[in-house]
């Protein structure tokens, strides 16, 4: 079976196309546009290996109706409208992806894979928000999070790294990028993850903010007249490590690092200490640490961010091994050193090749008499 994987975003179309179940990658890519997904350009880059059998799709936010893979039909396409408030700039741009691909391809099954459907394992305790009764009836405001797939797919490579069952295993997932997420990943379900109701929580990124006072927005409409609107935008796209020091790269500011540049030695001091904090919670959750996982483009080519993060994790049994961080060889790998309680791991992350594991789980053998979400 031929699993098409699309990521649709406001100006790029990413895709995946895998053989499955043998999950060999026949072609991926990237296709720039204007707004709307060039599919006709898609279609022929995928000439040469034949049309696809699927399409699965990667939707951003799923809210708290769905925790695995669907097939998408016209109440589910209903269901990602319905919760564009929650992700004003992923879901859009997701379902122009969707719509675009039925026209082209109205015979292929199509399936929609969330970000948050990961996360709907949480217990209540750690999704609840201490806020009045209402805003989570009308308003859906809750915990959700997001990096599903990147967390999933970590979490079962380093189970297959440690030559462990995953069912008895308690790891912190860092998935670091320009979107950085941290998650307690326990008998391979998640228990709580540092991104909330949008991708704006957590740790520090690369031009988001994570953590902040709730009052903040509030003290800034009244003191410097922002209006909501505005606020958000700058919390989106002008805070975090740009905001901190003018970068948003994290290969800039290491170079800048290495230069004696005070600003990015800030920036990149608290891009870790805000993970070592959230490293050092979710252990707490857990209440047994058996592995760190870096993965996401920071987190598997980054030395430097790595050996920052676990200084100070000692208290927890992490133990760096300097070598093994500095040149860590083919991936995935393991970092930790020999005196060391917790397994320290680097595994690249394949989102789109859990798109696709997802959906054959979904579908089976019979796509066409795959069940409705």
């Amino acid at each position: 079976m031929k699993v098409l994987v699309l990521n649709a975003g406001s100006s790029t179309l990413k895709y995946g196309f895998y053989a499955m179940p043998g999950e060999r990658a026949l072609a991926s890519g990237t296709i720039e546009h204007d707004g709307t997904p060039d599919v006709a350009g898609l279609v022929g880059q995928l000439a040469e290996h034949g049309a696809p059998d699927v399409i699965a799709h990667r939707v951003a936010h799923g809210g708290d109706r769905f925790g695995s893979a669907v097939r998408i039909d016209g109440t589910v396409l209903e269901a990602i409208r319905g919760l564009v408030p929650l992700a004003p700039l992923h879901n859009p741009a997701n379902l122009a992806g969707i719509e675009a691909t039925m026209a082209a391809f109205p015979d292929a099954p199509q399936v929609a894979v969330f970000d948050t459907a990961y996360h709907q394992s949480m217990p209540e305790y750690a999704w609840r928000y201490a806020v009045p009764e209402d805003w989570l009836r009308q308003h859906g405001v809750r915990r959700y999070g997001f990096h599903g797939s990147s967390v999933g797919f970590a979490a079962a490579a380093a189970a297959q790294c440690l030559g462990r069952d995953p069912a008895d295993l308690s790891l912190v997932v860092l998935h670091l990028g320009n979107g950085a997420s941290a998650s307690a990943v326990r008998g391979g379900r998640s228990l709580d993850t540092s991104m909330g109701l949008s991708t704006l929580d957590g740790l520090v990124m690369g031009t988001r903010c994570g953590d902040l006072d709730p009052a903040i927005p509030g003290y800034l409409a009244r003191a410097a007249g922002l209006a909501p609107a505005e606020v958000d935008r700058q919390l989106h796209q002008e805070s975090g490590l740009l905001a901190l020091c003018g970068d948003s790269d994290m290969r800039a500011i290491e170079r800048r690092v290495e230069a004696g540049d005070a600003r990015a030695e800030l920036a990149l001091e608290v891009f870790c200490h805000r993970a070592r904090r959230h490293v050092g919670a979710l252990a707490a959750t857990l209440g047994r640490l058996d592995a760190l996982v870096f993965t996401g483009g920071i987190g598997e080519h980054r030395a430097l961010v790595r050996a920052r993060i676990c200084a100070g994790l000692e208290v927890l049994g992490v133990g760096l091994d300097g070598n093994r961080n500095a040149q860590p060889g083919e991936l995935p790998a393991r970092l930790d050193a020999a005196a060391s309680r917790v397994a320290v791991l680097v595994i690249a992350t394949d989102e789109a090749l859990q798109i696709a594991r997802e959906t054959m789980i979904l579908l089976g053998d019979c796509p066409g008499d795959s069940p409705q979400g």
